[in-house]
C-alpha cells in the first residue's frame, strides 16, 4: 500500500506543477508577449549591425526592419491587452492542465498494471539469490516427495492381463533372489514403468546402479532422475538433483538430464539458470526429441522471469517417418501366424537396413532397426548395428542417447 501512496503522491505533484504553469499563462516573471518584444528587438539591432558590416544591403535591411516592425507592433499590442497573462486562454489552460493530471496518474497506472508486477514486494538479486539458495536446502528428499505428490494410482494399465502380472511377480522374486542380477533389473525396471509403478521403478534402477558400481552410465542416473521426477508427480527432489548431477558429470551434454535440470532450477526459482539450459538444449535438438515441445511451450515464461528478451524460433518441420517397423507394426502382426509374423518384420527390418546403410537416417530409424532385431531375438545383429551407431553419432550425444536407450531395451548395452 505504501508504494501506491508514493506514486500517487508523485503523480498528483508533478501534474499539479505542469497545471499550475499553464493556468498562469506564461513561464518566468513576463508575460509571453514581453519575450517576444524582447527578440524581435535584438533582430533590429541584429540587422543594424549586419548592414554596418555589409553583410546585407540597405534595400534588404530596410525591407527586414519594416517587418520586424510589423512583429514588434503586434506583439506590444497582445502585451497591453493580455495583462499579466500574456493573453493566453485561461480556460484552455484550466482543461490542459486536467488533461495532464489525469494523464499522469492514470497512465502511470494502467502502463504499470500492464508491464509491472502490482501486489509483489522489491526482489533485489541478492535477496532473490538467498531464497533460492533456502529452496534448495529445504528440498524435499525423494522418500517425501512421493509422499507428498505422488500421483493418485491410475490402476493397471487397459490391455493388462493376468498372465503378464504373473510373470512380472516372478521377475521380482528373481530379483529379490539375484539382486546382482543387471538383465533382471533392466527387465524389471522396464516392467514397474509399464505398470505405473514409478516407485517401484526408480528403485530398481537404484538398485541397477549399485549393481553397476563404476560401471554406471550416464544414461542410468538420468533414467534413475526421470524415474524419480515421475514417481513425484513432476517434483524435482533433493536426491533427483544428485541424480541429475551424476549424470552431467559423466557426460556434460546429454539431453535428459540438461532438460528436467532446468525443471530443477525453475522449481527453486532460478529461472535464469532454466533459461540458458532450455535455450541451449533447444537449439541443439532436432524437431522430434521428446524434450523440445515441452520446451517450446515454458521457455517464453522462463525468459520473462529471468528479464531476458527472447524470441522463439519458428517450429521446423519433423524429419519424415522412417519406413521400419514400428512398435504399432509389431504389435499389430500379433494375430498373425508365428512364421507368417516373423517374415513380415524380416522384410520390414531388411529394407530399413539397406535404406540405412545407402542414404543413411535419423538416431530413431537406428533405435528403430535395433529394436526389431531384439524383437526378433538377434542380439548379434543388434549389437552390430548398435556398434555402427556409436560410430556414426559420435558427435552428437543427444543422438546417440536415443539410440543407446533401444540397444539397452535389446539387450546389447549398458
Amino acid at each position: 500500500m505504501t508504494f501506491w501512496i508514493i506514486v500517487a503522491m508523485l503523480s498528483i505533484g508533478v501534474g499539479t506543477v505542469l497545471g499550475l504553469t499553464l493556468m498562469r499563462g506564461r513561464v518566468g516573471d513576463a508575460p509571453p508577449a514581453a519575450y517576444d518584444l524582447q527578440v524581435y528587438r535584438d533582430q533590429l539591432r541584429e540587422v543594424d549591425r549586419d548592414t554596418t558590416r555589409g553583410v546585407i544591403g540597405a534595400e534588404d535591411a530596410e525591407r527586414l526592419r519594416a517587418e520586424i516592425s510589423r512583429k514588434i507592433l503586434a506583439a506590444d499590442a497582445q502585451l497591453q491587452a493580455g495583462g499579466e497573462s500574456g493573453g493566453q486562454p485561461r480556460m484552455l489552460g484550466i482543461v490542459a492542465a486536467g488533461v495532464i493530471v489525469a494523464a499522469i496518474a492514470g497512465g502511470g497506472v494502467a502502463l504499470y498494471s500492464w508491464i509491472g508486477a502490482p501486489g509483489y514486494r522489491d526482489l533485489p538479486m541478492a535477496t532473490r539469490m538467498a531464497e533460492s539458495d533456502a529452496a534448495r536446502a529445504e528440498r524435499l528428499d525423494q522418500d517425501a516427495a512421493e509422499a507428498r505428490f505422488a500421483p493418485q494410482d491410475p490402476g493397471l494399465p487397459e490391455g493388462t492381463d493376468a498372465e503378464y502380472l504373473a510373470l512380472v511377480e516372478r521377475l521380482r522374486e528373481t530379483v529379490a533372489e539375484r539382486p546382482e542380477d543387471r538383465r533382471g533389473l533392466r527387465f524389471l525396471v522396464r516392467s514397474e514403468a509399464a505398470l505405473g509403478n514409478m516407485g517401484a521403478a526408480r528403485k530398481a534402477q537404484a538398485q541397477l546402479i549399485e549393481a553397476k558400481g563404476e560401471d554406471a552410465t550416464a544414461t542410468d542416473y538420468a533414467t534413475l532422475a526421470e524415474l524419480m521426477i515421475n514417481a513425484a508427480g513432476g517434483y524435482v527432489s533433493a536426491d533427483a538433483e544428485a541424480a541429475l548431477r551424476d549424470a552431467l558429470d559423466r557426460e556434460g551434454q546429454l539431453p535428459t538430464a540438461r532438460f528436467y535440470l532446468g525443471v530443477y532450477m525453475a522449481q527453486v526459482d532460478r529461472p535464469d539458470s532454466a533459461f540458458r539450459l532450455w535455450r541451449d538444449l533447444l537449439a541443439e535438438s532436432t524437431p522430434d526429441a521428446p524434450w523440445v515441445a515441452p520446451i517450446r511451450s515454458g521457455i517464453e515464461d522462463l525468459a520473462a522471469r529471468a528479464g531476458v528478451r527472447y524470441e522463439l524460433p519458428p517450429r521446423q518441420a519433423a524429419p519424415m517417418a522412417p519406413s521400419g517397423p514400428s512398435a504399432g507394426d509389431i504389435e499389430a502382426a500379433e494375430d498373425m501366424d508365428p512364421e507368417a509374423r516373423r517374415e513380415m518384420i524380416r522384410g520390414m527390418v531388411a529394407r530399413l537396413s539397406d535404406r540405412l546403410a545407402t542414404e543413411g537416417g535419423t538416431a530413431e530409424d537406428w533405435a528403430r532397426l535395433i529394436n526389431a532385431y531384439g524383437v526378433l531375438g538377434e542380439a548379434e545383429q543388434a549389437g552390430r548395428i548398435w556398434a555402427e551407431a556409436q560410430s556414426v553419432f559420435a558427435d552428437s550425444p543427444e543422438r546417440l542417447a536415443t539410440v543407446r536407450a533401444a540397444a539397452q531395451t535389446a539387450g546389447v548395452a549398458e
